[in-house]
């Protein structure tokens, strides 16, 4: 949990500082919509790669390596010139999160199986927890530069997490899964699309968050960038207050009432930031929104893992390939719509995805036999 928490704070602290580097090389909206489908597009394509280099090396090897490699690689968007080069540096980063992506929940998925427990919804709360700390420091460091603020928050987790992860024991499926054969895509089990089809929409919906949460909310009061950022730590910090409930409510409701409350919830979020005017519901918008999308990727990704024994890696790294185009479609649609009309109009978009969501909730068990 600890490692949940502490990878992704480069990232967090990268999204504090989305409205800075916007105002600093000057793009318009829909340029840096442009500029950020450089990170899924990178991602999404080398997580099959990833699958495979952590079945055979492992998620423990993978920690060690790829942390502390993160701290480095999180600052080159920093020192872009223009929108050619802001892509290639969320490109670089984003083929880099893909292997600590599949490492992490590789491992989480395995340790369920092998102690019996209910525990994916509350690591990813920890990853939700990293996002918001990640982009609070850095919001807090500011004073020294972007490139500081966001170096140093990556550097102290890139090395604790290094150490935290190399600290991790041995579980079992993992020698049998360095030696597994990788499978083709018409051999794997149909639920796993579904399932990938159910986190998709849901992923939209928090790809548009995390990448217009800031903008939006600057947009809203009159333009001021500087503080900007605590529309990403409120949303992230509510995200994670919804996966830290979200086994206990998997457990009581099932993962199918569990996910359809948490859905009903973004589709009401959407309403309140999109439909009412006064600042306030910005943020109960973004509060509904975070609870809402909180147990997609988790309750997926469990799912994934549990359909075998020696394939999770790349069930669950197929599920993420396909459930992260959200990432990929969601931010640039809505930065088009916000250059053509407006960014209300814009997040509105989110409406249908989530009703589809809310309709493929029955791919999942009524009650968990965990």
């Amino acid at each position: 949990m600890a490692l949940f928490a502490l990878q992704p704070m480069a990232f967090g602290s990268w999204l504090a500082m989305i409205p800075h580097v916007k105002e600093s090389l000057g793009l318009s909206k829909s340029e840096l919509a442009v500029a950020l489908l450089g990170m899924p597009l990178a991602l999404i394509p080398t997580l099959q790669l990833a699958s495979r280099m952590v079945a055979r090396f492992g998620p423990r090897k993978t920690f060690a390596l790829m942390l502390p490699l993160q701290a480095g690689v999180v600052v080159l968007p920093f020192v872009a010139t223009g929108l050619p080069t802001l892509f290639l540096a969320l490109a670089v980063l984003g083929a880099l999160i893909a292997f600590l992506e599949v490492a992490l929940n590789t491992y989480a998925g395995r340790l369920e199986k092998a102690a019996g427990l209910i525990i994916m919804s509350r690591c990813h709360g920890f990853w939700a927890l990293g996002v918001g700390v990640g982009s609070f420091v850095a919001t807090q460091l500011f004073g020294l530069g972007a490139v500081w603020a966001v170096f140093l928050t990556s550097a102290f987790a890139g090395v604790l997490g290094a150490w935290a992860g190399r600290s991790l024991p041995r579980l079992a499926g993992e020698v049998e899964a360095a030696g597994a054969t990788p499978r083709k895509l018409r051999d794997m089990p149909r639920a796993l699309f579904l399932i990938a089809l159910f986190v998709l929409a849901i992923s939209i919906a928090e790809g548009a968050m995390s990448d217009w949460a800031a903008v939006y909310l600057a947009e809203r009061r009159g333009g001021n960038t500087e503080d900007a950022g605590i529309a990403v730590t409120f949303f992230a910090g509510c995200l994670a207050l919804g996966r830290f409930v979200g086994d206990y409510l998997k457990l009581k409701l099932g993962a199918r009432g569990a996910a359809r409350l948490t859905v009903g919830l973004a589709l009401l979020g959407v309403a309140s930031l999109t439909l009412l005017n006064p600042i306030v519901f910005t943020f109960i918008g973004y509060a509904l929104i975070g609870l809402g999308v909180s147990l997609g990727f988790p309750l997926g990704v469990s799912q994934a893992a549990a359909l075998d024994d020696t394939h999770e890696a790349q069930n669950i790294a197929t599920m993420a390939m396909i459930a992260m185009t959200g990432f990929l479609i969601g931010p640039p649609v809505i930065g088009f719509i916000a250059e053509g009309i407006s960014l209300r109009v814009g997040l509105m978009a989110l409406f249908p995805g989530l009703i589809l969501s809310f309709c493929l909730t029955r791919i999942f068990p009524t009650r968990d036999l965990g």
